[in-house]
């Protein structure tokens, strides 16, 4: 049983400010003025991280007035984290497997 894990969306979750954005939208619906004064960074990178977690799924927008609401969508992360646990159940299942060296 070969198990495979998403490596599009490991590479969009590993960089560390996008990484961050994700933690933060997990506790709430943010704007990107939220997102700023939580994370520091630049608006213009911010919209730029947003876009990329927007291209690959990992948030939706809700439009209020002016401002735009970013929200984590969950069933993504799930996801992601089901395929880590069946690539670990598959290592638990094979630990005394071991191929024989030519």
């Amino acid at each position: 049983m070969m198990t495979s894990v998403d490596t599009d969306l490991i590479r969009v979750l590993a960089d560390p400010l996008r990484l961050r954005i994700v933690t933060l939208l997990a506790r709430e619906a943010l704007c990107t003025s939220h997102l700023v004064e939580e994370t520091g960074a630049r608006q213009t990178n911010l919209s730029n991280h947003l876009k990329v977690l927007r291209e690959a799924g990992v948030v939706e927008t809700e439009p209020c007035g002016r401002f735009t609401y970013y929200r984590l969508k969950p069933d993504v992360i799930e996801a992601l984290a089901g395929q880590f646990a069946a690539l670990a159940a598959a290592a638990r299942a094979s630990a005394d497997s071991k191929r024989a060296c030519p």
